[in-house]
């Protein structure tokens, strides 16, 4: 009987538990438009149970209990807890408002936004289509608070200089860039189509990439598809009008006539009162000269069209993106001379051999080709429209007297400009063919293996591979008897070929796991091996054959003689190549206790073949430690109506650079120079035996730039996320800067110890803060509305220079004048201006004679050759008169603050955007224009100083030598402050249902126009413009302006 009652009492017990758990099927969905979500991860929290919904969104899980939680994940999508009741549950995922930062790209990987301790700042695909910008870098501008952008050139094609927290070092500024893992130097190759979403690491915690890291990291995801989907196409395409969105005031035919008359004193012009007709009475008393608006000869509206195709799908073990994009921009300048075309192709494939092993393949291939004018600097084409003369006609009909020029001259006029480099710059263009091509790939190929849940390791190994193919031909051409850009003898032809090629295999093992549903723990291991390499080539043929003087005729095979571009001396030194190597071991974990308190710290150990082995100088560790805490998953703010999320995050670390000048390996010395060798029996120079020297010295103590950088942020979402702020505040102390000090005169170009070796010798500062607040709302069901507005401040200091001098110096003025500009001394911003500085206009002798009366210790002379109308400099130093030690800060290219303004709101099926940028307190120097008599002249020296004009701040007109043009002072610096309106777009969605019968997912058209608009007192072409260099940047000389562009395009998915 007891027997009985034992077994009845198991019976009863199991049959209880087999009650408690049942079987789960269900479907996920879209809780905006109801589509089925295919991909749908569900686990039973806190195991490691769990399933995916298939092609259909259906999944089903057996054996759970009632009571489990079941947690819904689905990228873009709000997670969601549900608790199991029923065996069919049906769920619907609400999108994340913040999608793509919920889940952000770190090193080596992904991590929730909520669980980041670093400064990462996101743009993602919408973001970036809002812009339709040709580059993707012009996506970040105004969009990422800490970076800022400026333009090398607003041609097509050209490069953009990107600065991440500022300059750091007087080399490469440049960040880190890599596109799904793999380093993209030159972003021209990436269509911004293409890409996903855009990271960028500013802190701390990009130490993973150590010494690859010192300048901030960007991240960049391209589209990849989905398992389960069906396949889906979209294409986007534009057509675009380019205009100049400015040109410079300059003086008419009149007024340049009016300063010529004044400056010489002379009466040689004559301006027609009423018609303003300018005629030169040594010429001809009734004949006007021409008034030639050179500006509006060069800039002409110019199209581009840009069309992208992408398709992407998926089966059940298997996601694959495909693209292809064709660009093609004719310039604002040269039209078709100046054409950029870039054709691209993409793909992106994953898949999944088991359960456990995953592999995935991508690939990107670009071809591109551009045609270049010479451009921002002397002799360039805007340089020319802006100094040539407007008494000269583009066209004149007037033969020269030597037939052999008037052939070569082509029908353009000659500017009557007395500067050898101003030439006619319709002529320029017509006899530039300079066209670099450029066929790049970059694969990549990765093989992942879990071995559970918690446990896994991947092995990716990538290339890249470009070969720049350069063609220039330069004809006969005649352009005036002195100027530097004719050729009347031997036409050439430049073939240049060069191959870059690198390497990186990475193998990295994460382990991932959470204990007691509270500590949640993720270990990464990684070892890196990275290799870069180039190949440099090339020829040029001098003469064409049967005095052919045609483009279509040039070629090396058609050319008389033939040079090679590096001689056999130089090839055996290895002037046509370089080689460096990368060996990497690095480390990371991160810690998370009830997604509350966050710690993440990791280590990397660098080698590098750039630096010596003696003593461990090639070997560097870099490592950092960030925290985060959740004080919104605190009891007191949990669950609070008003506050959404509050997150408080700190980070310190060190980071390096190794990028020297110098060559392959800087630490030993090159033999690239020349020795003259001697056993004292020589009679004659001659006997003498001339050969190869060490000319590059070596440092064989040489080491890294290391960048120790401390970040503490603030994160707040307020309202239902309505409302959020970022705040960060950071400092960055950059040590060691790697420079190369001046070497001595007496040895020549080429002598021995010509060129200096590279030093560590120098520190640079960078704090700053950093702000964006963003709200978005939707009003009613047709009414959106979101704006964000960023900004930076930046201060820069140099706090150390370790060379003789005290000071490094770059950047150049005027033209001969041999004046350097821009100098790193500690005390000041890197790269500021050093010149005089001035305080108004001399308006009589007695103000010159009582300052000349001071100047004792100089022969009673304050500033020699100072006359009454020129500018009164400042004895800054107070020993009483004007000399070279005067000279003192005068400005800075490196802006105060940086910030970025965007608003959007749609109704019904229209959708509005519109974004600003705005930069504030750097200066630029004016060094465009050529101090020459017939030089055309900015209109404001209209208000020069005349007797009768008694000018503060314009001096008078001078024709030769002065303290005025031949100075360097802070008459030529300007505030290049600006506000811009960077894009204003206006779309039409079509209705759904409309499209639904013709078989169309989505339809959209939009109208945009970029760069609509600069504010700003700056009175050069382009306030936002750079070189980007450290040391001389900032120097204008005519820099291609950005073009206003005007888009009408569509948006189209099937």
């Amino acid at each position: 009987m007891r027997k009985q009652i034992t077994l009845l009492f198991a019976l009863l017990l199991s049959f209880v538990s087999i009650a408690q758990t049942i079987n789960i099927e269900g479907i996920v969905k879209d809780g905006n438009n109801g589509d089925v979500l295919p991909g749908v991860s569900i686990t039973v929290k806190g195991t490691t149970k769990g399933a995916q919904t298939d092609f259909d969104g259906f999944y089903s899980l057996k054996n759970i209990d009632k009571g489990a939680v079941l947690v819904y994940r689905y990228l873009g999508y709000k997670l969601k807890e549900v608790i199991v009741q029923e065996t069919i549950m049906n769920v619907s995922l609400e999108i994340e408002a913040e999608s793509l930062s919920e889940i952000v790209v770190i090193g080596y990987g992904t991590q929730r936004k909520k669980e980041s301790t670093g400064a990462v700042s996101v743009v993602d695909a919408k973001s970036i289509e809002k812009l339709n910008p040709t580059r993707i870098e012009q996506a970040l501008q105004g969009q990422v608070s800490g970076v800022n952008i400026t333009s090398n050139s607003g041609s097509p094609g050209s490069g953009l200089n990107i600065r991440i927290r500022g300059v750091s070092t007087n080399g490469d500024n440049s960040p880190l860039i890599l596109v799904d893992g793999n380093r993209i130097s030159d972003l021209s190759v990436i269509n911004p189509n293409d890409i996903k979403s855009v990271n960028v690491l500013k802190d701390a915690t990009a130490a993973i990439y150590g010494v690859l890291a010192a300048n901030g990291v960007i991240l960049i995801e391209t589209k990849s598809g989905r398992k389960n989907t069906d396949l889906k196409f979209s294409v986007n395409s534009n057509f675009s009008l380019q205009q100049t969105s400015k040109k410079i005031n300059l003086l008419n035919g009149a007024g340049l006539a009016a300063y010529i008359n004044e400056a010489t004193n002379t009466s040689n012009y004559f301006v027609q009162q009423g018609t303003g007709l300018v005629f030169d009475s040594r010429i001809s008393a009734t004949a006007a000269l021409p008034n030639t608006d050179w500006q509006s000869e060069v800039f002409q509206l110019a199209p581009m069209f840009d069309t992208n195709i992408n398709a992407s799908g998926g089966a059940e073990k298997l996601a694959y993106s495909v693209g292809a994009s064709f660009l093609t921009q004719d310039g604002i300048i040269g039209a078709d001379k100046s054409n950029y075309n870039r054709l691209t192709a993409r793909a992106n494939i994953q898949y999944d051999v088991t359960d456990k092993l995953k592999l995935s393949a991508t690939a990107l291939y670009t071809h591109s080709k551009k045609n270049s004018l010479a451009e921002g600097g002397i002799g360039a084409v805007l340089y020319n429209a802006v100094n040539a003369d407007p008494f000269t006609l583009p066209k004149d009909p007037t033969p020269l007297a030597d037939a052999g020029f008037e052939e070569l001259r082509n029908g353009y006029g000659i500017v009557q400009t007395g500067a050898i480099e101003v030439s006619n710059p319709l002529s320029q263009i017509a006899s530039t063919y300079n066209t670099a091509v450029v066929d790049k790939i970059s694969p990549a190929l990765s093989a992942t293996y879990k071995f559970n849940n918690k446990l896994s390791i991947r092995s990716k190994y990538l290339m890249n591979r470009a070969v720049v193919n350069v063609q220039i031909f330069r004809p006969l051409v005649f352009l005036g008897g002195n100027k530097s850009l004719s050729r009347t003898t031997n036409n050439e032809y430049v073939d240049n070929k060069d191959t870059y090629d690198d390497y990186t295999w990475n193998n990295i093992i994460t382990y991932e796991d959470t204990f007691n549903e509270a500590h949640k723990l993720k270990i990464l291991l990684g070892h890196e091996m990275f290799e870069t390499k180039g190949l440099f080539a090339g020829q040029t043929g001098v003469g064409l054959l049967d005095g052919a003087n045609a483009f279509a005729d040039a070629s090396i095979s058609n050319s008389e003689v033939v040079n090679p571009r590096f001689q056999p001396a130089a090839i055996e030194t290895g002037a046509n190549q370089f080689k460096n190597r990368l060996m990497s071991y690095f480390g990371r974990l991160q810690y998370a206790y009830k997604e509350k308190y966050l710690v993440s710290a990791l280590l990397r150990r660098d080698q590098s073949s750039r630096f010596s082995k003696a003593e461990n100088f090639n070997v560097g560790y870099f490592n950092s430690v960030s925290l985060g805490w959740n004080i919104s998953e605190e009891n007191f703010l949990k669950d609070n109506d008003f506050v959404n999320s509050v997150k408080l995050r700190a980070s310190y670390g060190q980071l390096g650079s190794d990028r020297v000048s110098g060559g392959n390996f800087p630490y030993v010395g090159s033999l690239n120079g020349e020795g003259t060798y001697s056993n004292n029996e020589e009679i004659l120079e001659s006997d003498l035996l001339v050969g190869v020297a060490e000319g590059q010295l070596g440092n064989p103590y040489l080491k890294w730039e290391t960048t120790s950088t401390g970040n503490i942020g603030l994160d707040v979402s307020l309202l239902g996320n309505k409302i959020s702020f970022n705040l960060d505040v950071f400092q960055k102390t950059t040590d060691d800067l790697l420079i190369q000090p001046q070497s001595s005169g007496l040895t020549g170009v080429a002598g021995i110890g010509s060129s200096a070796p590279a030093i560590n010798a120098g520190t640079v500062e960078n704090s700053g803060i950093e702000f964006l607040i963003s709200y978005r709302d939707q009003f009613s069901e047709n009414f959106k509305f979101n704006t964000s507005f960023n900004f930076t401040t930046i201060n820069n200091n140099v706090t150390y220079v370790g060379n003789l001098a005290g000071f490094e110096q770059g950047g150049g003025f005027g033209v001969g004048t041999g004046i350097v500009t821009s100098r790193m001394e500690a005390g000041h911003s890197l790269g500021y201006f050093y010149g005089y500085k001035t305080n108004g206009i001399y308006q009589n002798q007695g103000e010159i004679d009582v300052l000349n009366a001071g100047a004792t210790s100089n022969g009673n002379i304050y500033h020699t050759g100072a006359g009454v109308g020129d500018l009164r400099f400042v004895d800054t130093n107070g020993d009483g008169y004007i000399s070279e030690v005067d000279k003192t800060d005068i400005g800075d290219p490196i802006a105060d603050i940086t910030a970025g303004l965007n608003l959007g709101f749609s109704y019904k099926k229209i959708d509005f955007s519109a974004a600003a940028i705005g930069s504030f307190g750097n200066n630029m120097v004016r060094d465009y224009q050529r101090f020459n008599l017939l030089a055309n002249k900015s209109e404001r020296l209209i208000n020069r100083w005349t007797p009768t004009n008694p000018s503060n701040t314009i001096p008078r007109a001078s024709s030769g030598a002065s303290i005025n043009t031949d100075l360097f002072s802070d008459y030529f610096v300007e505030d290049a402050s600006f506000v811009r309106i960077q894009n204003i777009q206006v779309g039409y969605t079509f209705d759904k249902v409309a499209l639904d019968r013709i078989k169309v997912d989505s339809l959209r058209l939009f109208l945009s126009a970029n760069n609509l608009h600069t504010f700003t007192k700056y009175s050069g072409y382009d306030p936002s413009a750079s070189s980007g260099q450290a040391i001389g940047g900032g120097i204008d000389r005519g820099f291609y302006p950005v073009a206003k562009t005007f888009i009408l395009g569509f948006s189209l998915t099937f």
